[in-house]
C-alpha cells in the first residue's frame, strides 16, 4: 500500500503549491472583500477579472480538473495522488475554484461523466469542465430528516414528455451563485417501488418555469455569499423527460457513486485547512509576548501545538488509506473507511481551527483573519455528506458484524 507522493504527482504538487502561493493568495483577500460591494449575489467586475484571470492562468498551465481521474477529460491521477492536491487547495478559500475542483461542481461533473447521456454531457458537462458555469445539488429538505434519503418528499410526475416537480429543498450549496445554471435534484418518482428504488435524479436548469430560490440559508448568521446555501421551491416545475439521469429509480445508485470520492476530497481539503490554522497559530504564538514570554511558552500551548501536529498526521494517513481503498478494492468495502474519515477529519480540523482562534484572542473571530470563515466551513462539514452520527453508526455496525450478524446501514446524504 503506497500512500506517498508518487513521481507522477510530485512535480504537479510543486506547481500547485507555487501557483497558490504566488498567484492565488496575493489576490484572495481583495477577491473576498469585493463580496460586500454592491449586490452580494453578483460578482463585481473586479471579481470577474480576478477569478477569470486566475482560471485562465491555471488552465494554460494544465492545472485543471484534477479531480476527474480519467485521462480523457481529467488529469489521469489516482485518488491518492489527487488527495495531495486537494489538501493544498484546502489552505485557500478560493483555490479549489481556480483549478475547477470546487464542490459541488466536482460531484456533479463526476455524476454526469459517469452516468449522464451524451446529450446531457454536451449540454451541461462540457461547460462545467470548461469552468464556464457553476452547479448545485439538491437533496436536503426542510420538513424531513434528510440524513435518511428515503424520507425525501419532493415528487416528480411524468406528464407526457415532461417531468413535473413539486416540493422544497434547502441548504442547496452553491445555488446562490449567479453562475449556477443547473441543479441536480433528488426526487421521488415512484412511491410504490421498493424503498431504495423510489428516488431519481433530474437535471433542473435554474431558468426552468416553476423553479425559484426563496432565500439564502445562513450558517452561523453568515450568508456565505456569493456561493450561498439556498432554500428552493419547485412549483409545477417542468423539465424535459430526457433530463432524468440514468433512468427512473436510479437515484440511490447515483448517490452512492457520487458521494464516496467527494467525501475524500472534502476531508483532504479539511486537512489543508487544519494545516493553515496550525501555521497561523504557530506564527501568532511566536510573535506575541505576554507576561514576559512568547505565547508559545505560556500555559500548555506547546502541548496544543504538538497535539495538533500529531492529529493532522493521523488524519492525513487515515484519509490517504481511504483514498487507496477507493482505487484498489470494492467500493462497498471502502464505504466504512469513508465513514471513518468523514467523522474523524472534520472534528480534528475544527479543534485545530478553534485553538488557533484562541491563540489570536478576539482577532481570531474577526474579519482580520480567515479563521472564523474556516471554522464555519469545518463545522458545516460535520453535517454535509451525512452527519457524524450516521457515519459512526456505519463504522460501529461494521465492527460489531465481526462478532455476529448486524443490520446493515444503507443511507445517502446531502453534498455540500
Amino acid at each position: 500500500m503506497d500512500l506517498g507522493i508518487s513521481a507522477n504527482v510530485a512535480p504537479l504538487l510543486d506547481e500547485v503549491k507555487h501557483f497558490i502561493d504566488n498567484e492565488v493568495v496575493p489576490l484572495e483577500r481583495e477577491y473576498l472583500e469585493e463580496i460586500s460591494v454592491g449586490d452580494r449575489w453578483q460578482q463585481t467586475d473586479r471579481q470577474v477579472e480576478i477569478m477569470g484571470g486566475l482560471k485562465d492562468k491555471a488552465k494554460a498551465k494544465g492545472l485543471w480538473n484534477f479531480f476527474l481521474t480519467d485521462g480523457e477529460n481529467g488529469s489521469g491521477l489516482n485518488t491518492v495522488e489527487y488527495a495531495y492536491l486537494a489538501e493544498e487547495m484546502g489552505k485557500s478559500h478560493i483555490a479549489a475554484e481556480v483549478f475547477n475542483c470546487a464542490a459541488p461542481d466536482t460531484g456533479n461533473m463526476e455524476v454526469l461523466h459517469k452516468y449522464g447521456s451524451e446529450a446531457q454531457k454536451a449540454q451541461w458537462l462540457e461547460p462545467l469542465l470548461n469552468g464556464e458555469i457553476r452547479s448545485a445539488y439538491a437533496m436536503t429538505e426542510p420538513d424531513v430528516a434528510s440524513s435518511d434519503a428515503t424520507n425525501i418528499s419532493t415528487q416528480a410526475v411524468l406528464d407526457g414528455d415532461e417531468w413535473v416537480i413539486n416540493g422544497e429543498k434547502h441548504y442547496v450549496s452553491g445555488a446562490g451563485d449567479a453562475r449556477c445554471k443547473i441543479v441536480i435534484v433528488m426526487v421521488k418518482t415512484d412511491p410504490e417501488a421498493p424503498k431504495h428504488l423510489q428516488q431519481s435524479q433530474i437535471l433542473v436548469p435554474t431558468d426552468a418555469p416553476g423553479f425559484e430560490n426563496l432565500r439564502p440559508m445562513h450558517v452561523f448568521s453568515m450568508d456565505d455569499a456569493p456561493h450561498g446555501h439556498m432554500h428552493q421551491r419547485f412549483t409545477d416545475c417542468r423539465v424535459p423527460k430526457d433530463n432524468i439521469i440514468l433512468g427512473p429509480g436510479r437515484g440511490f445508485e447515483i448517490s452512492q457513486g457520487r458521494l464516496g470520492p467527494g467525501r475524500i476530497h472534502h476531508c483532504m481539503r479539511a486537512i489543508g485547512a487544519a494545516e493553515k490554522a496550525l501555521q497561523l497559530l504557530c506564527e501568532r504564538s511566536l510573535s506575541r509576548v505576554a507576561f514576559g514570554k512568547p505565547l508559545a511558552r505560556l500555559g500548555g500551548n506547546v502541548d496544543i501545538i504538538a497535539n495538533a501536529r500529531m492529529d493532522i498526521e493521523q488524519a492525513r494517513l487515515l484519509t490517504l488509506k481511504t483514498a487507496w481503498m477507493m482505487d484498489n478494492v470494492d467500493p462497498k468495502e471502502a464505504r466504512v473507511w469513508i465513514s471513518m474519515i468523514k467523522t474523524a477529519v472534520p472534528n480534528i480540523s475544527i479543534r485545530i481551527v478553534d485553538q488557533a482562534i484562541q491563540m489570536f484572542g478576539a482577532t481570531g473571530i474577526s474579519q482580520d483573519t480567515p479563521l472564523a470563515t474556516m471554522y464555519m466551513a469545518q463545522r458545516t462539514l460535520r453535517l454535509a455528506d451525512g452527519p457524524d452520527e450516521v457515519h459512526r453508526m456505519v463504522v460501529g455496525r461494521n465492527e460489531l458484524r465481526k462478532y455476529g450478524k448486524q443490520e446493515g446501514v444503507n443511507a445517502t446524504f446531502r453534498d455540500g
